[in-house]
């Protein structure tokens, strides 16, 4: 039983996180804004000075970039929370009823891999080198940790309870 509200405290804790900082990240637009102008537009870039892939330094693309993150987050955290309910919800059902609940937990477990791992993992620091400036580089080590703690969460759902 202790493994259910182990997993039910993850789910929370997850949830927080995504909408604590996507919170954070509205409150701050303008300089994510600038910030993701200025990795997508390579500026600063010393290392790897070229891309087989376009620069982009045009502010509408820019709020368009802005606009997906922050609601893949806000999504990712709501689901989470979402999952915890349900998941509270269900903690002293039978193991079965109580693993049908995880499904909101884990898809938005998922949506915060795909946010924090696919978008700023595979986007911004593959394709567009975002590694190169202490700007991207404080971003894609923030989104790592956020891409892990999700990747946890998803793991430890998908153990089989005790």
């Amino acid at each position: 039983m202790h493994i259910r509200y182990l997993k039910i405290m993850f789910v929370v804790i997850t949830s927080l996180m995504a909408l604590v900082y996507v919170t954070q990240n509205m409150v701050n637009a303008e300089a994510a804004h600038a910030a993701i102008i200025y990795v997508m537009s390579g500026a600063d870039h010393t290392v790897y000075t070229n891309s087989f892939g376009p620069k982009f330094s045009n502010p509408v693309l820019g709020w368009i970039v802005i606009v997906v993150i922050f609601g893949l987050e806000y999504v990712a955290g709501i689901l989470l929370a979402k999952g915890a309910w349900d998941m509270w919800l269900a903690r002293n059902a039978d193991a079965e009823t109580f693993a049908e609940s995880k499904k909101w937990a884990q898809i938005g477990s998922g949506v915060g891999v795909l946010v924090w791992f696919g978008l700023f993992g595979v986007i911004g620091a593959a394709f567009f080198q975002m590694w190169q400036t202490p700007v991207g580089t404080g971003s894609m080590n923030g989104a790592f940790q956020y891409f892990v703690s999700c990747a946890i969460t998803l793991m430890f759902l998908n153990q089989k309870d005790l």
